[in-house]
């Protein structure tokens, strides 16, 4: 009877614990609800509760027929990975596409458009834009990177956490209007109508354009190509103005170094500073670099100009492969030149100090033909070289843009203040031929309308290959001015040779001012 009795109070007991741990359990359970609801630090590190059994609203799903659009004859220079879909096949893109992660140019809309130079079309409203499923999942995890944006798709507790946040960058932007997103890819985008455009006249910005790239001053009728602006795909471009470019480059030096799509460049942002205007009070101060016509030359190996009101000299240098040049002997005019590639123009050793912002370039100089006209030899090391996979052109080009900009980053511990870019290669556009062969490039439809630009890396690999790692700066131009076959100076050219067209150079006002935009953006 004892026994029994002991027994039975042991089960009491037990099942008497067990109540405590489960009504312990509930209430516990209770109270953590509760505070993921009260609570704004357990609310913006847990998922919203209507989440949990939703599907993301960024999936879309798509069809998996493809078309290309892009032949091998479009460029001569290959876009990596690159797929141009047709306008009028808006869903057709791939799964396996996506699942590659290919680099591709998605179109926006369906309607063709045709530009008239002389109607005034007003701004193009963005059009939706179809991403796919493994795209819309990284734009959704890079939502809280972004600064502020109208179109982040925060859920309203977390507006709620943000809001001072929110309010306080808004405040800093009226201060200081400069567009700052350090996560954006500005290579991403697509071009749009814009009637505010050009920025400066190609027929009066004389001061300062090369005639030779003056469409305006040519035979060229169609100027449509000139109301082109590009929109990058997650942030504005800031307004472009010479008085705020001025103002922030006070007391500063630019110099682009490169070759002739450089110097490009460096004329395009004189004509954006002035706004094509004649400038007396601008000095030119090429002397101070050494900038002087020489015995047997046309024309100085650079330029300089400085802007007295802020101080603010822009220039150029000529160095077509961005690599020392040293003439093996200095008394004989006829002599071959030492082409150190691992060496960085001499120019930037006397003269790196002085520089503030740096913009270099090279790519179109890198072919047998430039060099026996030169007279130029690889070197390496101080002595010819004999290292084959550095002897043939694109080897001897990778190893000096890596080896330049190697350097570069080197010496960017000794000047603070310095910030080095380094340009993409300019693309061409010879059809049915090579600029010697009969190539031609007479569109005057620009294979952008209705398309986007969508790759995540640049489609220069080289480039994008040297920066990688070190302090210089990528400015990446190449998808961008890929699908604007219809910007070259053609057949227009004040000095063309019949049959012959420059379908490397561009027509200025014209996409090199796009390239000064998103410079102007990251400096």
């Amino acid at each position: 009877m004892r026994l029994r009795m002991k027994g039975a109070q042991l089960r009491l007991k037990l099942r008497g614990k067990e109540l405590s741990l489960l009504l312990i359990f509930l209430v516990c359970t209770t109270i953590l609800f509760w505070a993921w609801d009260k609570s704004p630090l357990l609310t913006s590190s847990l998922p919203p509760k209507s989440q949990f059994f939703q599907l993301s609203p960024d999936v879309i799903m798509m069809p998996s027929e493809e078309r290309t659009h892009l032949t091998k004859n479009t460029s001569d220079f290959p876009l990596k990975d690159a797929i141009y879909k047709e306008a009028n096949h808006l869903d057709e893109v791939t799964p396996e596409d996506h699942s590659k992660g290919s680099s591709y140019l998605v179109p926006v809309s369906s309607k063709k458009v045709f530009l008239d130079p002389e109607a005034k079309p007003p701004l193009r409203p963005l059009s939706p834009l179809v991403v796919s499923e493994q795209e819309a999942k990284h734009k959704h995890g890079l939502e809280d990177e972004k600064n502020g944006s109208a179109e982040s798709e925060l859920s309203l507790k977390d507006k709620e956490v943000t809001d001072n946040i929110i309010s306080k960058e808004s405040n800093l932007k009226q201060e200081d209007k400069r567009v700052e997103n350090p996560a954006c890819n500005y290579a991403k985008g697509k071009w749009v109508v814009d009637d505010r455009r050009p920025l400066y006249s190609g027929s009066k910005c004389k001061q300062w354009l090369a005639p030779m790239w003056a469409c305006r001053l040519t035979q060229r009728q169609d100027f449509a190509f000139e109301k082109l602006r590009w929109q990058p795909r997650d942030c504005q471009l800031e307004e472009f103005e010479g008085s705020k470019f001025l103002e922030r480059m006070q007391d500063k030096t630019l110099a682009f170094v490169g070759d002739s799509l450089g110097r490009q460049q460096f004329l395009s942002l004189m004509c954006m500073i002035t706004g094509g205007k004649k400038r007396t009070d601008v000095r030119d101060v090429g002397q101070e670099y050494g900038f002087i016509v020489g015995p047997g030359s046309k024309r100085p190996n650079g330029w300089a100009y400085r802007f007295p009101s802020t101080n603010s000299t822009i220039l150029f240098y000529w160095s077509s492969c961005l690599c020392d040049l040293e003439p093996l002997n200095v008394t004989d005019p006829l002599t071959e030149y030492a082409m150190h590639l691992d060496r960085p123009p001499a120019f930037l050793h006397q003269f790196l100090h002085k520089i503030d912002v740096l913009v270099l370039n090279t790519g179109h100089h890198w072919n047998r033909g430039k060099l026996r006209g030169n007279r130029w030899v690889m070197y390496v090391g101080g002595v010819p070289n004999t290292n084959r996979k550095v002897a043939g052109m694109g080897g001897a080009k990778n190893f000096t843009v890596h080896s330049t900009i190697k350097w570069v980053n080197s010496q960017l511990p000794k000047h603070p203040r310095l910030k080095a870019f380094y340009r993409s290669i300019s693309p061409r556009h010879f059809m049915n031929g090579d600029w010697n062969t009969g190539g031609s490039c007479d569109s005057t439809t620009p294979m952008s309308i209705g398309k986007e630009v969508l790759q995540e890396e640049s489609s220069d690999g080289v480039a994008a290959s040297a920066v990688r790692g070190t302090g210089v700066n990528l400015l990446d131009i190449t998808a961008l001015s890929q699908v604007r076959d219809e910007g070259h100076i053609s057949r227009f050219s004040i000095t063309a040779t019949p049959g012959v067209q420059d379908c490397l150079h561009w027509c200025l006002p014209g996409v090199p001012d796009t390239w000064n935009e998103l410079l102007f953006a990251q400096i």
